[in-house]
Formats: structure tokens, sequence, C-alpha cells
């Protein structure tokens, strides 16, 4: 049941992310990444919330918690995993763990697109 649940919330988040896009381009705002950016900063927010909220309020509804934070917010944006993840481990005073997580996951995440893209290249 708790697959059923991320995978309906993945579903649906993924949906709401393509339709900012299409609001986006519908907008003519296609000169920078406004539409990422906006589902990241706004997934950042709602994961902050809903994770302070749900373990306060829901705290033996895991799938709930499954269902929003999982599912719909990390379809929505994974970024919003990863700014939880980050404030997690600041909260826990783990400073230079979290340092280290913020750096190599920005620094070696643009990496590995760069290789990837340059073994697309090589390969076609």
């Amino acid at each position: 049941m708790n697959y059923l649940l991320v995978a309906i919330g993945g579903a649906m988040g993924a949906s709401l992310r393509f339709a900012v896009m299409n609001l986006c381009i519908a907008l003519r705002m296609v000169a920078f990444p406004y539409a990422t950016m906006l589902v990241n900063i706004v997934g950042s927010f709602f994961i902050g919330l809903l994770a302070f909220y749900l373990l306060h309020r829901f705290a033996n509804n895991i799938g709930l918690r499954l269902f929003l934070l999982v599912g719909l917010l990390g379809g929505f944006t994974t970024f919003s995993a990863f700014s939880l993840d980050t404030l997690t481990l600041i909260n826990s005073q783990r400073y230079l763990a979290s340092l280290i997580y913020i750096v190599g996951s920005v620094v070696l995440s643009i990496a590995a697109a760069a290789a990837g893209m340059f073994l697309a290249n090589k390969i076609r």
C-alpha cells in the first residue's frame, strides 16, 4: 500500500510540475529556467511546512507522510527532499556533514549531468 501511495503522489507531483512548465511557456517565461526554479522553491517551502506539521499533528500516519512528502513533493521536485535532508543535518548540529552534503550534491550532480551529456555525445 505504501508503494501505491508514493506512486499516486508522485504522478500528481510530476503532473503539477508539468503544469507549471506549461504555464511558464504560455507566459513566454522561457529565457531563464523559471519553471524549475519555481517548483524547487515552492516544493522546498511545502516540504518544510508539511514535514513539521505532519510530524507534530499526524505522527502515526505514515501513509499520509509518504503520499505528501515522498510522492507528491518528491514528484514535484526532488530539490525539496534535498532541502529537508540538509535541514535535518543542520538541526542535528552536523554542520560539516551538511556542508559536504550541500557541496557534494550540487557539484557532483552537475558533474554527473555533464558526464552523461559527454557520453551521450560520444555514442550518438
